[in-house]
Parts: C-alpha cells; sequence; structure tokens
C-alpha cells in the first residue's frame, strides 16, 4: 500500500494488513451514514436536526424546524478531545468534559506557581513541558502541600522559588492558595467541582467527578495511564510517546485516544460475543467486523492522509513540496512506532498502520473543531471590578495584587482541539447562519452552535471554519487547508473576474 507522496509507506503493517485497511478506509455507504446519524441523532435528542447526505457534497445537516437568531442549534459532546499542552499551566480542567475544576484559588495559585519555574505560555511553554512534563508540574504542588504539612506551617523556607516580578507574590501566599489554607473574597459564589484523580494512579489526569473519571478510563485513559498500576516496560513507552508529541505536535495525543477507544470498544463487542460462547483467540473473519464496528463513529467522520491534506505552508517553496511532505510522513511514522510500542495488540494490528495513523491525524486537520472553554478566574475579576465601591476596595486589598501578577493572561481559557461527530458534519460558508458560541451556562468542552440570524425549516446549517471577514484570497488559502475552494454565495460574488 501507498504511503502517499509519490513514495512506499515505511511500516510492514500497511502491506500486511492492506485489504483489512483498505476496508476501515473505505467511505460509508449512504445506508450505513443514514443509519449511524440517524441513531446519534435519536439518542442525544437532537430533534431539530437532520443529516443528509449525497455522493457530490457529502454530509449536510438541515432544519427541521425554524431558528431564531441566538437560539441554540445544537450543543454536540465530544468524541474524542484533548487540551493543548501549553494550556496546561494556565488552566486545571477536567480531562473528560474540560470543565474548570477545583478552586478559584487554586487556579490562580497553581497558574502563578507554573508561571514561576518559567512555563507560561509566553515563555515556550510547549518546549518547556516536553522537558517539564505536567505530571511533574502536579508532583511539585504535591511537594509543597507534603511540605507544609510537614512543617505544620504555611511557608516552605529556603528551598522556594522565589518570584523575579516587581509584583510577584510570594511564594508563600500562592502555597496557600493551592492547599486551601487561604479564601479569596467571593468565590463561594463560583464554586467549582471537587478534583477527582486517575484510578491508575498517574499525575497527568484529573476530573470533576466520578461519573468523568469512569468514562474516560473506560473509553480512552486506561490504556495510556503512565501511572503506579501500568507496567514499568510500558509506562515508559507511553512517556516516550507524550515527550515525543509534547515536543513536536500534541495532535498524536487526539490520534493514540482515537485508537485506544477503538481498541476499548473492540474489547467491549468481544466481551459481549464471548458470553454467547463465541470465543476467537485472534483477529479473522470473525473477529474484523467486530473491529469495523468499534470504528465506526470514526469511519463517519471525513479523513484523508495528513501529510497530503495539509496546504503547503507560505515558507516552504513549491519545489520543496515533495520534501515537506515526506519530513511530516516520517514524522508522524517515529510517533507511530512510539505508540506501537506503548499499546500495540495483535488483534487490532490494523489501527498501528502508518495509513490508518495518517488518515486519523488528517481527519483531524479536516474536521476539528477549537475546543473552547471560558475561565471562571476571568469572570470572578470581573465580578470584583462590578462591585459597589465600598466592597470592592476591601476585596481588592487580596485581589489586585493578584490581578496584576497575571497580567493580560487572566482571563486564559481552557483551548484544545476536539472532533465532534455532529457538528463536523456542517459544512463552511463565509457567509454562515450559524456559529460556535459559548454561553455563560455553557461549563464544559462541548460544542455550542447557535443561530448567527434568523432560519428557515429545511435551510442547510453552515458555520465559517476560518475568519469570514477576512479578504477573498486570505480566505481562500485558509480553506486550503480544509482540502476544498469556496463557492459559497459570497465567495462566488467576490471572486476575481466575475
Amino acid at each position: 500500500m501507498e504511503g502517499g507522496s509519490g513514495s512506499s509507506s515505511p511500516c510492514p503493517l500497511d502491506k500486511e494488513f492492506s485489504d483489512q485497511i483498505a476496508v476501515l478506509l473505505s467511505p460509508p455507504s449512504p445506508e450505513s451514514i443514514k443509519d449511524y446519524y440517524d441513531e446519534l441523532m435519536k439518542t442525544r435528542k437532537c430533534n431539530n436536526l437532520k443529516i443528509n447526505f449525497s455522493n457530490s457534497s457529502g454530509k449536510a445537516v438541515y432544519a427541521i424546524k425554524e431558528f431564531e437568531e441566538g437560539e441554540l442549534v445544537l450543543k454536540d459532546q465530544i468524541l474524542v478531545a484533548a487540551q493543548h499542552i501549553s494550556n496546561k499551566v494556565d488552566c486545571l480542567v477536567c480531562s473528560y468534559c474540560f470543565r474548570f475544576i477545583g478552586s478559584i484559588e487554586l487556579q490562580i495559585g497553581r497558574k502563578l506557581y507554573l508561571q514561576e519555574l518559567g512555563l507560561s505560555a509566553n515563555k515556550e511553554c510547549k518546549e518547556s513541558l516536553s522537558r517539564f512534563p505536567e505530571k511533574a508540574c502536579t508532583r511539585v504542588l504535591d511537594d509543597i502541600k507534603k511540605h507544609s504539612v510537614s512543617n505544620g506551617s504555611h511557608g516552605i523556607g529556603s528551598s522556594t522559588y522565589t518570584n523575579s516580578k516587581d509584583n510577584s507574590i510570594p511564594t508563600e501566599v500562592l502555597q496557600s492558595l493551592i492547599n486551601g489554607n487561604m479564601s479569596l473574597p467571593y468565590t463561594n459564589l463560583f464554586a467549582l467541582p471537587s478534583i477527582f484523580y486517575c484510578p491508575g494512579g498517574c499525575k497527568e489526569e484529573h476530573y470533576c467527578s466520578k461519573l468523568c473519571t469512569d468514562l474516560d478510563w473506560e473509553s480512552f485513559h486506561s490504556l495510556l495511564c503512565t501511572g503506579r498500576n501500568t507496567e514499568p516496560s510500558k509506562r515508559d513507552a507511553i512517556l516516550k510517546f507524550i515527550e515525543h508529541s509534547n515536543g513536536t505536535n500534541d495532535i498524536f495525543i487526539l490520534a493514540a485516544k482515537v485508537i485506544s477507544y477503538t481498541i476499548l470498544k473492540f474489547r467491549k463487542l468481544k466481551r459481549l460475543r464471548f458470553k454467547e460462547n463465541e470465543k476467537r483467540a485472534k483477529l479473522d473473519e470473525t473477529d474484523f467486523p467486530l473491529l469495523l464496528e468499534a470504528w465506526k463513529p470514526v469511519s463517519m467522520g471525513f479523513k484523508k492522509r495528513w501529510w497530503d491534506c495539509i496546504a503547503l505552508p507560505d515558507d516552504v517553496d513549491s519545489s520543496d513540496e515533495a520534501s515537506f511532505r515526506m519530513q511530516l510522513r516520517d514524522l508522524a511514522f517515529t510517533s507511530l512506532q512510539l505508540l506501537k510500542e506503548a499499546i500495540f495488540e495483535d488483534e487490532c494490528a490494523p489501527l498501528f498502520s502508518l495509513e490508518i495513523y495518517g488518515h486519523i491525524i488528517g481527519m483531524f486537520e479536516l474536521n476539528n473543531l477549537d475546543l473552547v472553554v471560558a475561565s471562571p478566574v476571568e469572570d470572578y475579576f470581573i465580578h470584583i471590578d462590578d462591585l459597589p465601591s465600598p466592597e470592592k476596595v476591601e476585596a481588592e486589598k487580596l485581589t489586585r495584587p493578584l490581578l496584576e501578577s497575571l497580567g493580560d493572561e487572566y482571563s486564559v481559557c481552557c483551548q484544545g482541539t476536539g472532533f465532534y461527530p455532529l457538528q463536523s458534519c456542517m459544512n463552511h460558508s463565509c457567509c454562515p447562519n450559524a456559529k460556535a458560541f459559548k454561553r455563560d451556562e455553557d461549563k464544559d468542552g462541548q460544542a455550542i452552535i447557535i443561530a448567527a440570524r434568523p432560519i428557515v425549516e429545511g435551510e442547510e446549517i453552515t458555520i465559517s471554519y476560518i475568519d469570514e471577514d477576512l479578504p477573498y484570497d486570505e480566505r481562500q488559502t485558509l480553506l486550503a487547508d480544509y482540502g476544498f475552494r469556496c463557492m459559497c454565495p459570497r465567495c462566488l460574488e467576490e471572486m476575481p473576474g466575475m
């Protein structure tokens, strides 16, 4: 099987499982698409929308009722998502639903403390975190708490890091915010869910509830956990994969979660079949349909090879295009080899082919929606600023130094990338009738789509994949990353020569 860009694949699994890979990557039939989305819409109670499919334009979402401007059109649950590594310094969120967790005090203290270690987003955070992973950040905070308990005080003595800024906050204050020994005024109005920890004992993942803890473990994390319960050689392999992803492209983390999701769902389907006494030991003609069924949610996403579908960057000459795409393929193969070392299973071997891995990454490039959750820290400081004068003056004795130390980064939201099965069916328009927009009540990572103008029954729901206020040529350049040229009414009107 070809690996794209005109050369054979360096991955032997591509050839060994070429037939199965071809089936996994074959476009679903119109009937299977209809059945899948009809069931998904029914399960999620999306009674006001329908998804149609045509061979010419693919999937599209249509309204089956009228929507007023600003009305909720869709609330779409994540299939798979991940917080950006550079954002983990700024925001402590649930690893499954991406709600902010802990307390306002913890969010502020943790962020300022980690920034003191040189890990802010404005200080090459991505590179720093690849050397100083999130688990180490968490352990630093654990060490602070342990020191506090052992000393019976809030101070951490001569071993502390010191803040070099003129508007620095004493480390003992940050420690008190982190460990809950210091309360800020009015934070009771912004209560956050308590923190639940990974059942496997790792320090990377945190949750807002037992439900999210269990769902993440059952869907993804049980294969990717680096905790004490993971076999040491496997744990080391996972850590190498994560370190490589953090240092290169964190989209590989998403690809790993897709593969983990499929393996775990395959196992579940197989267990159900075992109960019917139809045991099979290896991947064969009987087991492969189970793998196809486990893969079905991923099969519905439009996908191409990552290194083939990504637009050529402006700083890469067209004469170097083949080399550029080969470098991307080699980067993906390196990541795949590290992942294979960590979680490979013979029964699911086709999932570890470069062809499948490249298409999974390409799916995120072509279908992703930014994961955004507004920070309650921003809401908190806005509330303080809106207080009547006497209360505001008193509250700011504590909050003003913290706000000044945070600077412009006080309002940084949770940011990541996700794949949303229903939102991904919405086509682009440079004059869209809907938009992604988080309301005040939207506290987690679900995609929220609202009407940008009145929408009539039977009208296609469209969103913009880019900043639609850009000039025509810039819009078309950005949309090339999604693999198409926009022919919406606005683009037809603005097209040169028209």
